[in-house]
């Protein structure tokens, strides 16, 4: 044996500071933008105001997209951080109650008494690996692992403006009808219910139903509240 555990599995990164806004900024693109469409082709029918009306949602939706998540990120990274030093801080001023504390931890998921105090006792001779185990435990967070708000608002951004983009590209080619823009939108919503299954568990074709359902109705909704608004003229 050479004293290394053999690793037999591995994990999908679940801590990372992409996935999520990317996911929610392509879905969050894609429906506002489509449901956006078609309330204002449910108003009118020229193209022009139609296409208008999607290039706005789509820069106004990725920008605020973008900057609400880099303050929401750095909000929390900064939170964290604050935490992170009050525990650094309790570590250098309390060091003995910071190893009974960490000593319990081992306890409390079973680990015997005595053993468990000389893990702790072990941990504890390395300030930073202390530090991280604690952050682990107190705040579920890793001091060296925190999600970045520039990856957030980035990809947030560039996520939101791909799926805003799709149901308006057949009017910028000069289609004039909502149905090919509304095909378009659907398929698009279906696959992307799809590509998120790949890193969930739900299956595939739960994820794409589900997806496109919320998004068909969304748009719905917008078209029969602009047909209404424009039937009456205000």
């Amino acid at each position: 044996m050479n004293g290394r555990a053999e690793i037999h599995h591995q994990h999908r990164d679940v801590t990372g500071g992409w996935l999520r806004p990317s996911v929610f900024g392509a879905m969050d693109g894609l429906v506002s933008n489509f449901a956006l469409i078609a309330g204002v082709a449910g108003g009118t029918a020229n193209t022009k105001v139609i296409s208008l009306a999607g290039v706005a949602g789509l820069a106004a939706g990725a920008f605020s997209m973008a900057g609400g998540e880099y303050v929401s990120v750095a909000s929390q990274r900064e939170l964290a951080q604050a935490e992170i030093a009050v525990e650094a801080d309790e570590l250098d001023r309390n060091p003995e109650a910071e190893l009974e504390e960490l000593a319990q931890v081992f306890i409390g998921r079973g680990v015997e008494p005595a053993l468990a105090a000389e893990v702790a006792r072990q941990i504890s001779r390395d300030p930073e690996q202390a530090l991280e185990i604690h952050a682990q435990n107190e705040l579920g967070v890793e001091p060296g692992d925190l999600p970045s708000p520039k990856v957030a608002a980035v990809s947030s951004f560039l996520a939101f403006s791909v799926g805003a983009a799709l149901p308006l590209l057949p009017y910028l080619f000069g289609v004039v009808s909502l149905w090919v823009s509304a095909v378009v939108s659907c398929v698009a919503l279906f696959t992307a219910g799809v590509i998120v299954s790949t890193v969930t568990a739900r299956s595939w074709w739960y994820s794409g139903i589900r997806q496109l359902v919320v998004g068909a109705v969304a748009a719905a909704l917008t078209f029969a509240l602009g047909n209404a608004i424009g039937a009456s003229g205000l």
